[in-house]
């Protein structure tokens, strides 16, 4: 049997090592208001935070048995994914990430405009019911 090439098949080895990493996302979520984020919302992994607010405004990630539910096959310990936020707001908004029930952050998750507009983050499985979000950029 022939693998597929070039029509949604998946390489096998190493290919070529000079064609870009692509990744694939969801449309942006945009959160203007102090919430707490769905499960479905952090998982389509872009939100933009804070448009046209110029206060603090406050994003709480979902339970750890609420991503577990709506994450399948999320047993293995070391399951990641990626999260990014984009703080749309005015020279004054800020947009600051909070852990929900199981969850550990690390890193700082404050965004002030117009010094730090955006983050990019990593969360991963730690142990059973729980998950740590990581800034990594």
């Amino acid at each position: 049997m022939a693998l597929p090439n070039g029509a949604g098949g998946y390489q096998v080895g190493d290919g070529n090592v000079n064609d870009p990493i692509i990744d694939l996302i969801s449309a942006p979520v945009s959160v203007t208001t102090t919430a707490t984020l769905t499960a479905a919302q952090i998982l389509g992994g872009f939100i933009l935070a804070n448009n046209g607010i110029t206060s603090t405004v406050t994003y709480t990630l979902p339970t750890v048995t609420d991503l577990e539910a709506a994450l399948v096959n999320s047993d293995r310990i070391g399951t990641t994914f990626s999260l990014r936020v984009v703080n749309l707001g005015t020279s004054t908004g800020t947009a600051v990430i909070a852990a929900g029930t199981g969850w550990t952050v690390t890193g700082s998750l404050t965004m002030t405009i117009p010094t730090t507009t955006g983050a990019q983050m990593v969360a991963r499985k730690s142990a059973a019911g729980a998950w740590t979000l990581y800034r990594v950029a």
